[in-house]
């Protein structure tokens, strides 16, 4: 061999293990030019279980949505004030009318137009008993929505509602183009008005979107936005260290000294609005029994449960908590002291002595967890406790179908508002829909009515309150913890910022 010849396979050699040692997914995160590529890719132990605002209601699936759909009003993450967003204004000309001024000049990803009709498709779409919105009871108050003219619609609703802007900035009510909806499957194929397109969606593996170019308050910095299902917490925290995934929220509590552990990672955290919690099935025996609910109630220690979180929960037996509007310090101790040794003999007077039950939890780690210290302090007091694990999509069928005796659920409170926890949780209306506990009390629905078809925001304050006391008077849902919100992500990721409902949007967001 020439020495010509062994010169050009000695740098063949070279390229091909330069090549073969690179990584496209490092942390340095580079463009062929030098500059840093407007990607993220963001790590979720869950996939979404749809991509359309109306059809679904769940917290994985609408950090896609967010990005892609918009609503008429939005809450600033700094104020927790409403705003206008895809909304120019609008006036009450009496209690029951809101006549809302569109903007104009945006459109759809498919091109079409965002107008007065196409809200008015999509609140009706929204409340169609046919179409079985998981969250209709956000918009059950509205008797009609009417097209005055192409950029003015005009909402009628049955009562006075205090809380419409609330729950039409909620992301559930997002605006969807009428012929993406009419033409295919919004599931499969969403078309919004938001700041990423929709590009990919491969079940159990990743959902891509693309910058818009054509947004209408300007192209995002980023270009690629990637939700990665990653089904173990921990393996997503050794990907940030990597530098394979740049964000990860909900951080849980045994990860967090790790992940401040990480030189080149941020994070953030917040007191929040979400709740997390223990919930009965009030339909099924023994948990339609307050004595055996109050047995349940005194045998939790909740404290042990918050001090594994390591600062990442707060402990308050309210169900409407601190940052949510309705809340009252009064209700921060009003639930049922740790007592195991009154709840063994309340359950031995009550005839529910050895009894079995199960624990349905989804499976994800908080979830886990909360099922793991119930499990053990109601084997405690002599109960015999299982516990049944479910994917989340599967879990989320089954918990509305009924099909289970205790499970542990949350909710972020997006809108901010109690009588938008209250209602769809645990109102009459909405047994067999987002009313998963099945619970029914007459004064505690007439309590809640009266908070959402008030104007006077002190009265719907003190109607709230009440019906919350009512609630944990009830023992149907057992606080476990109201949330810290929270987020990790590389420190080359710039402009990201949690709210305190936990939730983030992407178009301001860069990469330097």
């Amino acid at each position: 061999m020439n020495n010509k010849m062994k010169v050009f396979l000695f740098i063949l050699l070279s390229v091909v293990l330069v090549t073969g040692c690179s990584n496209p997914s490092n942390s340095d995160n580079a463009s062929e030019n030098g500059e840093k590529a407007q990607e993220i890719t963001y790590a979720s132990t869950s996939d979404v279980v749809g991509l359309s605002p109306i059809d679904t209601n769940d917290s994985v699936s609408n950090n896609m949505i967010k990005q892609i759909y918009e609503t008429l009003f939005t809450r600033n993450p700094e104020t927790m004030e409403i705003e206008p967003l895809l909304a120019e204004s609008y006036e009450n000309p009496d209690k029951n009318t809101w006549v809302i001024k569109l903007k104009e000049g945006i459109t759809f990803h498919d091109g079409t137009d965002f107008n007065a009709k196409a809200v008015k498709y999509t609140f009706d779409q929204f409340v169609d008993p046919d179409r079985a919105a998981p969250r209709a009871s956000l918009l059950e108050p509205i008797k009609s929505v009417e097209v005055k003219d192409k950029y003015t619609v005009v909402i009628h609703t049955k009562y006075p509602y205090g809380a419409l802007l609330a729950a039409l900035s909620h992301q559930n009510a997002a605006i969807v183009s009428p012929q993406a909806d009419k033409e295919g499957d919004l599931n499969k194929n969403p078309v919004g008005t938001g700041p990423f397109v929709f590009e990919e969606w491969v079940q159990g593996d990743h959902v891509t979107l693309k910058g818009n170019p054509d947004y209408w308050q300007g192209q995002p910095k980023l270009e690629t936005v990637t939700l990665k299902v990653v089904p173990e917490y921990s393996t997503a925290v050794s990907m940030l260290e990597t530098g394979e995934v740049d964000f990860i929220d909900g951080l849980p509590s045994e990860q967090l000294s790790r992940i401040q552990s990480i030189e080149n990672a941020e994070i953030q955290k917040q007191a929040g609005t979400p709740v997390y919690y223990l919930g009965f099935n009030m339909e099924k025996e023994p948990f339609n029994d307050l004595a055996f609910r109050q047995a349940i109630a005194h045998a939790l220690n909740t404290d042990v449960y918050v001090e594994q979180l390591n600062g990442l929960g707060i402990q308050n037996d309210s169900i409407v908590g601190p940052k949510v509007f309705g809340y009252k310090e009064e209700a921060k101790d009003a639930g049922y002291d740790y007592d195991p040794e009154k709840a063994e003999q309340m359950l031995k007077d009550n005839g529910y002595a050895d009894q079995e039950i199960t624990l349905l939890a989804a499976n994800t780690g908080s979830y886990l967890k909360m099922a793991e210290i119930v499990q053990a302090q109601l084997s405690e007091i002599g109960l015999n406790v299982n516990i049944e694990q479910m994917e989340w999509g599967t879990f989320l069928d089954t918990t509305r179908e009924g099909n289970f005796e205790i499970t542990f659920m949350g909710w972020t409170n997006s809108t901010g508002d109690g009588s938008e926890l209250l209602y769809p949780n645990l109102h009459s209306d909405n047994i067999g829909g987002s009313n998963r506990l099945r619970y029914n009390n007459e004064e505690f629905d007439q309590l809640v009515d009266e908070s959402r078809t008030n104007v006077n925001e002190d009265e719907r304050l003190e109607s709230i309150h009440k019906a919350n006391m009512i609630a944990i008077e009830d023992a149907v849902m057992i606080p476990m913890n109201h949330g810290v919100v929270s987020a990790a992500y590389l420190d080359d990721v710039k402009g990201l910022k949690i709210d305190a409902t936990g939730q983030w949007k992407l178009y301001s967001v860069s990469r330097e």
